[in-house]
């Protein structure tokens, strides 16, 4: 499969009416701390949304719910795959993504036959606290040769100036989240990274 090279993640629904007109289109929803109900009708109205304007939509973590809304796509760390049900995601016809951060992250991920594999942070990121240091481009150059035809997406600490750098290095994708949502104007810089890295793919 083909990713779309910009990446955007958000952590409310209620970003994307706001920013997949600016072209973006793939977006992942890693909602946090939801009760049942509220994750649900999250995970819906960001349907509702990616439906509407063609954009892909992933679920982070919560692969169960996924399945029962009907969606194509989620997003395992490691912690959640080791207790998913991979057989079940594929069983429902979904893709399936996967973090990394060492070798030994990647066999497992390489394991499950997944459609993408993302590596981080590549960049020091202050979303939030991680025990790996960034992983610089050397290691995006290294991920890649290990995956091959697999998807490699970059994420952390990624501005549109080091999105470049990611790219060429070997990464298909690059995953934003706080230099969008945290800027001043985060429909005019969604458009900029829509720019940036259709030029650069």
């Amino acid at each position: 499969m083909k990713l779309d090279p910009f990446y955007l993640i958000v952590d409310r629904a209620s970003w994307l009416p706001r920013l997949l007109p600016q072209g973006v289109k793939l977006v992942q929803l890693r909602a946090k701390e939801m009760e049942p109900d509220q994750l649900r009708r999250e995970i819906l109205l960001a349907k509702e949304s990616c439906a509407r304007y063609g954009a892909q939509l992933v679920v982070n973590d919560y692969w169960q719910l996924a399945i029962e809304l009907g969606c194509d796509f989620v997003h395992l760390g490691q912690e959640d795959l080791a207790d998913a049900d991979v057989g079940a995601i594929r069983a429902a016809g979904m893709r399936l993504g996967i973090s990394t951060h060492d070798d030994a992250e990647l066999d497992t991920a390489l394991a499950v036959r997944p459609d993408y594999v993302a590596l981080g942070p590549v960049y020091p990121t202050i979303l939030k606290q991680m025990r790996w240091a960034p992983q610089g481009l050397e290691r995006v150059s290294q991920w890649k040769a290990r995956v091959g035809k697999v998807p490699l997406v970059g994420i952390g600490g990624l501005t549109i100036e080091r999105a470049q750098g990611v790219l060429s290095a070997g990464a298909d994708c690059v995953a934003v989240v706080t230099d969008v949502l945290l800027n001043p104007n985060p429909e005019a810089r969604a458009r900029e990274w829509v720019s940036a890295t259709r030029e650069s793919a």
